[in-house]
């Protein structure tokens, strides 16, 4: 900025609570989006890679609608003005968001007829349509729908005593046009059949009829044989639809006695909820599109009309049968550091030193191991998890058990109200409790999203302390998709505030000063408002990078336009919904915003501020937004020692600001550019530069 462009500044100040400073969430959500689909249309990733990215786009899809687009549906409902900075009302947001979601579906079906499919077929894999089956693929059809799919199926032809069916959440489900007299010479008009969700909706026809990859969709078999389920009546149309439900649990916490039993009351009325979305096949007649959306009391803005099957999704299925591992991302093992190769006792090296590792660069099962080992150590006492996403027959859970069947003292915080995995979380608690492990469900009103192991053992000097803090879920899979980082340490002052935290959560007694970590809702906002402000003191010094899933929370964003109008270098990797606009003359133009979108997932959460020759850096289970850092109890670890700094920082910050190869930078309108523009060019991946340092398979010794 020039000196006169200083001094205008400082004589007309931009207000920073100005709208047009802010981007809307939910619209920057669906740019995540397209950029996930710009992976589905890159013939530099394996082509049943791109499949993937283009059936994860539908599953983020479902999602959007399940939960943002119904919130957004159900505030214009009862009248309620905009919520977020931007200022955008229900109405307006609706209509933008609706715009957008349309241009991402066109765009997908597009992908998949023009692009993905043909070089599928390619591949000798095909998904073929009931106009290519040759005779002998026709009669094993016909046998596959009437033994495997027939008898499950219940055509409903509509009337007064047969009224339109309970539709599901994103079942798929036929429209079908009739002409004649039922068996009691009445008209029926329509009919209804639902596709049970126990079906396959890909099958793959006996490679000795076909090739060794070619599928079949379910629609067109049922499609194919539909008069053999109303005999006598003609058939005039036969149209795919599928219902989009709002997901979200109706509990309040205050007025439940056992927030357990709530829960298991009301998940069976979730695939029940209030309709937000209807899709179509193109081809549906308009007269049939308007009948459906009359009883779903959905109007056009809620319809999307699609040039092929309506849940794209399910085309994943496809991936794990087709044996091509030439068409998928090279295999690679992870890395395991040297100390965790011994087969030493875990406890001594951690007295000794911390450990920290980048998953999925870097193998999980030190993590198991951790936990393993203190389940069968004989010294260990007592174990503390919190849970908020695994699966029940995760090897977590069977190490707690293992631990409480030993006699020790478990203790698990199980977050029952993490979004659609309730019921596995469910069957996880009552899992736990069937051997007495003490279950706790979280905080009233707060979800319970902090990753922390802490083991309790007894040794020559007294009960010692032991910990494990993350940025991501402990869920084994995901830990192989995912790129996070977990620390295990000794170090006494973390381990005595991760024990205050968990005596906070059971006993809910206030939370006393903690020594290192930064935990919310009480001391996390505050203390990133302390050190974004402190850096502003330091002007053109200064120096922020972090790393979120998400950055919406107003007054961070207005924290970070202050510093950067006072010359602070600040530079975000933003994966998803960013409301910060970078570039904007007077506010932000120190500011650059990019986001990462590659083979993994990026879920990592790193702070760092330079402050002066003393920097400050935090791992941490928080994003950047309202709900993580008011209504979450979070936390964030230091990382003090200069090894193991200079490392987080080179690995998850500096790498990935070097990255022209996966990334794509945010504008100031909310747009993105990708950096690398042609097929030809060279480029540097974070993540590929990271597999190769790590991948035990390319490694010798």
């Amino acid at each position: 900025m020039t000196e006169s462009e200083q001094s205008e500044s400082a004589e007309n100040p931009v207000s920073l609570d100005n709208a047009e400073l802010y981007f809307n969430r939910d619209l920057s959500i669906l740019a995540f989006n397209q950029r996930v689909l710009a992976l589905a249309d890159d013939p530099r990733v394996p082509l049943l890679e791109r499949l993937r990215f283009l059936t994860i786009v539908s599953s983020n899809l479902d999602e959007f609608f399940e939960v943002r687009m119904a919130g957004l549906l159900q505030r214009r409902k009862f009248g309620a003005g905009p919520l977020g900075p931007d200022m955008l009302g229900p109405d307006r947001e609706i209509a933008a968001v609706a715009q957008m979601a349309h241009e991402i579906i066109q765009e997908q079906y597009l992908c998949l007829n023009q692009r993905l499919l043909p070089a599928l077929a390619k591949e000798g894999i095909r998904l073929l349509r009931r106009k290519e089956w040759r005779a002998a693929q026709k009669r094993w059809i016909s046998n596959y729908f009437q033994t495997e799919v027939m008898p499950l199926l219940t055509p409903l032809s509509l009337d007064p005593a047969h009224p339109f069916p309970k539709v599901q959440n994103k079942g798929l489900n036929f429209a079908i046009v009739l002409e004649g007299h039922d068996a009691y010479g009445r008209r029926s008009p329509i009919a209804i059949v639902q596709a049970p969700r126990i079906l396959p909706r890909i099958i793959q026809i006996p490679p000795h009829l076909a090739g060794p990859s070619d599928f079949v969709f379910l629609s067109s078999v049922i499609h194919e044989h539909v008069t053999a389920l109303f005999p006598g009546l003609k058939i005039l149309g036969f149209y795919q639809f599928r219902v989009t439900r709002n997901s979200e649990l109706f509990v309040d916490e205050e007025e439940v006695d056992n927030l357990l039993d709530a829960l298991v009351d009301e998940l069976p009325m979730r695939p029940f909820g209030e309709a937000v979305r209807l899709e179509v096949a193109n081809n549906c007649p308009r007269e049939v599109v308007d009948y459906l959306l009359k009883h779903f009391e959905l109007v056009d803005d809620n319809l999307y009309s699609l040039a092929g099957p309506v849940n794209l999704s399910r085309l994943a299925a496809i991936i794990d049968m087709v044996p091509r591992q030439d068409l998928l991302f090279p295999p690679f093992v992870p890395g395991l550091p040297s100390v965790c190769s011994r087969p030493e006792n875990i406890f001594a090296r951690l007295r000794e030193a911390p450990i920290l590792l980048h998953h999925p660069y870097q193998s999980f099962n030190p993590v198991l191991d951790f936990l393993r080992q203190a389940a069968s150590d004989p010294q260990v006492i007592g174990i503390k998890q919190t849970l908020y996403r695994t699966t029940p027959d995760s090897p977590l859970i069977d190490a707690l058990i293992e631990a409480a069947m030993a006699g020790k003292q478990v203790t698990a915080v199980v977050e029952l109200k993490a979004r659609f995995d309730e019921a596995n979380n469910i069957r996880m608690a009552e899992r736990l409790e069937e051997v007495g492990v003490q279950v706790v469900y979280g905080v009233v009103n707060h979800k319970v999203h902090a990753k922390m192991i802490l083991i309790l053992r007894r040794e020559d000097e007294g009960i010692r302390l032991y910990g494990h803090l993350g940025t991501g879920n402990y869920h084994p899979r995901n830990a192989r998709i995912y790129t996070d980082l977990s620390l295990l340490t000794a170090d006494s002052d973390i381990t005595a505030d991760m024990n205050d935290l968990f005596m906070h959560i059971t006993g809910m007694g206030r939370v006393p000063q903690l020594r290192r970590l930064l935990q919310s809702p009480f001391t996390l906002f505050n203390a990133l408002i302390e050190a974004i402000e402190a850096e502003t003191r330091r002007g053109s010094e200064g120096r922020i990078l972090a790393r979120v899933n998400a950055l919406v929370e107003p007054e961070l964003i207005r924290a970070l336009y202050r510093a950067s109008q006072a010359g602070v270098e600040i530079d975000l990797v933003v994966r998803g919904a960013c409301a910060l606009r970078p570039g904007i003359p007077g506010v932000s133009e120190h500011i650059r915003v990019r986001s990462i979108v590659g083979r993994f997932l990026e879920h990592s959460r790193v702070y760092y501020f330079g402050n002066g020759r003393h920097p400050k850096l935090w791992i941490s289970s928080a994003d950047w937004m309202g709900r993580n850092l008011f209504r979450r109890l979070e936390v964030a670890v230091p990382i003090q020692d200069p090894d193991l700094r200079a490392r987080v920082l080179e690995e998850t910050l500096q790498l990935y600001l070097q990255d022209d190869c996966n990334a794509w930078l945010m504008k100031a309108d909310g747009s993105y550019e990708q950096l690398r523009r042609s097929p030809e060019d060279d480029c540097q991946s974070a993540q590929e530069i990271l597999l190769r340092h790590y991948d035990r398979s390319s490694q010798h010794g």
